[in-house]
């Protein structure tokens, strides 16, 4: 199953309910109201969205999450980077390194990285 788009005020959502869930819906209603000076109204439309899309679920007002955070992340990544840079990784990073020098420690962890994605 692909991980369902997350919008942005959708996202600013997610990452409370990661950090606190599971949390009874009312409680998140609060915190949103808190934290994204949401209305409860707001809260629950989203809840009711992101629900609808598989994101989460409401059962007995106890929210959880159905994906998590590194999931969303992963396919926003790879979405921005297919959009973007045709998708393209080396693309991709040199755009975002540009004119700024790695550092050594910087290239030996991503030099990490990429030898543990190689294929043998």
């Amino acid at each position: 199953m692909d991980t369902p788009k997350i919008f942005e005020s959708e996202y600013r959502f997610c990452l409370l309910l990661w950090e606190n869930e599971p949390i009874k819906s009312g409680d998140l209603a609060k915190l949103c109201a808190e934290k994204l000076e949401w209305k409860k109204s707001t809260t629950y439309t989203v809840l009711k969205r992101l629900a609808e899309r598989g994101v989460l679920k409401n059962e007995d007002s106890v929210v959880t999450s159905l994906v998590s955070r590194e999931e969303v992340q992963c396919a926003e990544s790879r979405e921005f980077i297919d959009r973007t840079f045709g998708g393209s990784l080396p693309g991709f990073i040199a755009a975002f390194v540009g004119n700024k020098q790695l550092s050594a420690e910087e290239a030996d962890e991503i030099r990490r990285m990429i030898d543990g994605y190689k294929g043998d």
